[in-house]
């Protein structure tokens, strides 16, 4: 595929469209960089949680990552459009004020109205996850919360700048319902920034073309988008209904495993996606709020990135997708239901839609990912007698895809880093004791896929953690072929060298200084046979110790010698475990018992943790 000549009737060359189109993505990466190097939590400053928009004046995102919601904040604040002002910047961090387009308590988001000469030209949006705004837990992000009035302060669409001038007490107001003030007033504040940039920059754009060819520009890029994706729906999505399922582990409180179920097909050029099925809404807090422009544009990003990446992703295309999500689901949650570790079923989610697609395009298959964004927070009072407090994200195996190996221990998005070791050190009280790859959980295949990561937190002052992951009764798939990954875990080592095997979810756990937490992630599926994966990259991998030489020998058919592969007796493994295994299914889930077995076993985990903390 490639990206198709400008499309309707816009009086625009192709010149300046493409002048426009990579000022706005330029733009939308300055956002980013004005925002970390201004904010100073590290969840934003070293790891990048943040993201940016450019809209037009009817709020579609013409430049960004997330869809908008941009209507619903408005329908949901005092204002009009003919209320806004040049300098005005809009502030929330309710996911019920605004659809989900944020999904938990502790994300801000900030709207800016983009003038041009006394006309609304756009919008510029940026929000990003504070460290903590208040509620029951440090980080804002409980376990074992059953409502959202548990999660922290809640702003509701409300000017933060008016006409430019900033409303101190409204912040000062917000942050005093924090744990740490003055890290929400600087992240906030850069949030505002990266907003000014967008600003800053449109305006330079009708400086150069004029205000209507700006607007033209941003007409014809939505429109570039729609043409190119309506194009990829019609090659690539079947008018039969394709259907897939599969579980989260369970919400924190021994309630699970949680289904989801996913059912897409085509009628001319749209596409229907339906969630009826996906189960009710749970006491915990991993609902997930999903924004339906927001899951129109997961749709279209996926697939614009596999099978046209040069397509700008944008608002243009949603009214191609119709979306179904039933009103009080997991996927849907009604008012006041708590949100706070709503990225086991996000990340689930996105592994279910491209499982749909892997169903639904011939030849095209992906795996499954390690099914969350783990989280830490460790939190307490030195011996000094400061406060302090630790947020930090934790990634795992990214699955197998067409073509290539899954990544080990990467985040499901992009941009996202790790915080440096160094920086955990210096500002926090805890040593870094390891943090590698987990051998053998990156499910085989000929691509493998990634592994997860192992990361041993020795804490050097007492204190209590919070954390939340997934993926420890239920595996990541593998695919045509591939072999499902290994599952998660958590181990406390206390200082006297007794452990305990904990939960996936676990909320104020105390811990003395000394004690360790082994936090291991899950890995990514593995896709195609592994029989077919060249033996000399398993040895390789054996080598640097992400393969163990039983695994290369039982799932590769590789026999090493001297830390080489043995060719001739790697023959004969291989055509003895072809002679003795079956067809393989078209997904490999690995050994998970029925569902009411596995709900047993995640209530009795919860019951035993329980008990022992009481």
């Amino acid at each position: 595929m490639s990206t198709p000549d400008f499309v309707g009737d816009h009086d625009i060359d192709e010149t300046t469209l493409d002048i426009i189109e990579n000022t706005l993505s330029n733009t939308r990466y300055e956002m980013d960089r004005v925002v970390e190097t201004t904010a100073i939590s590290p969840v934003i400053r070293e790891q990048s949680d943040q993201f940016p928009l450019i809209a037009d004046a009817e709020g579609r995102m013409v430049m960004g990552q997330f869809g908008s919601a941009i209507d619903t904040i408005l329908e949901n604040s005092p204002y009009t459009r003919g209320d806004l002002e040049e300098g005005d910047v809009i502030a929330t961090n309710d996911p019920y004020m605004c659809a989900g387009a944020i999904s938990h308590t502790p994300d801000m988001l900030l709207l800016r109205p983009i003038f041009y000469e006394g006309d609304l030209v756009g919008f510029a949006s940026q929000w990003g996850n504070l460290m903590d705004v208040g509620g029951k837990t440090p980080g804002s992000i409980p376990i074992e919360a059953r409502s959202i009035f548990e999660e922290g302060m809640r702003l509701p669409p409300t000017k933060l700048y008016k006409a430019g001038e900033f409303d101190d007490e409204l912040l000062y107001s917000f942050t005093h319902n924090t744990r740490l003030p003055d890290h929400a007033e600087a992240d906030i504040k850069a949030l505002a920034a990266g907003t000014a940039t967008a600003e800053e920059r449109v305006q330079e754009l009708c400086d150069r073309f004029g205000k209507d060819t700006y607007v033209e520009g941003c007409d014809a890029l939505l429109d570039r988008t729609r043409e190119g994706v309506r194009q990829l729906i019609l090659d690539l999505v079947p008018e039969e209904p394709v259907v897939f399922e599969d579980y989260a582990d369970d919400d924190g409180l021994g309630n699970g495993p949680i289904k989801l179920r996913i059912e897409m097909w085509r009628e001319d050029d749209e596409v229907y996606v339906s969630w009826e099925g996906s189960d009710e809404q749970v006491e915990g807090t991993v609902n997930f709020l999903l924004n339906e422009k927001m899951f129109k544009m997961f749709v279209g990003v996926f697939l614009i990135m596999a099978f046209d990446p040069e397509l700008t992703f944008n608002d243009g295309f949603y009214d191609l997708i119709n979306v179904d999500i039933p009103e009080g689901s997991v996927l849907k949650p009604e008012f006041p239901a708590a949100l706070g570790n709503r990225l086991t079923l996000m990340a689930r989610h996105f592994d279910i839609l491209q499982a749909a697609f892997s169903k639904a395009i011939e030849g095209f298959d992906v795996a499954g990912s390690y099914g969350t964004s783990p989280n830490l927070v460790y939190a307490g009072t030195d011996s000094e007698g400061n406060d302090f407090q630790l947020l930090e994200i934790l990634y795992g195996g990214i699955p197998a895809r067409p073509g290539g190996d899954g990544l080990d221990g990467h985040s499901w998005w992009p941009l996202f880093r790790t915080v440096p070791v160094e920086y955990l050190e210096a500002y926090y009280p805890l040593t870094i004791e390891e943090y590698t790859a987990r051998t053998d959980t990156g499910g085989a295949g000929r691509f493998r896929g990634g592994h997860g990561i192992t990361r041993v937190y020795r804490f050097e002052e007492d204190g209590a953690v919070t954390f939340q992951d997934d993926r420890a009764h239920t595996h990541p798939w593998g695919v045509a072929g591939g072999k499902h990954a290994g599952t998660s875990q958590k181990t406390l080592v206390r200082a006297d060298g007794t452990t305990e095997e904990l939960p996936s979810k676990v909320e104020g756990l105390p811990v003395a200084a000394g004690d360790k937490l082994v936090f291991e992630t899950a890995g990514g599926g593995g896709l195609g046979d592994p029989l077919e994966r060249d033996p000399a990259v398993v040895a390789q991998e054996v080598r640097r110790g992400l393969i163990s030489e039983e695994a290369a020998r039982d799932a590769y058919g590789v026999v090493l010698k001297d830390g080489e592969a043995d060719s001739e007796a790697t023959d004969q493994r291989r055509e003895t475990i072809r002679a003795n295994r079956g067809e393989a299914d078209q997904f490999d889930f690995g050994p998970i018992p029925d569902e009411e077995t596995l709900a047993e076993r995640i209530r009795q985990e919860r019951d035993e943790f329980s008990a022992r903390h009481r």
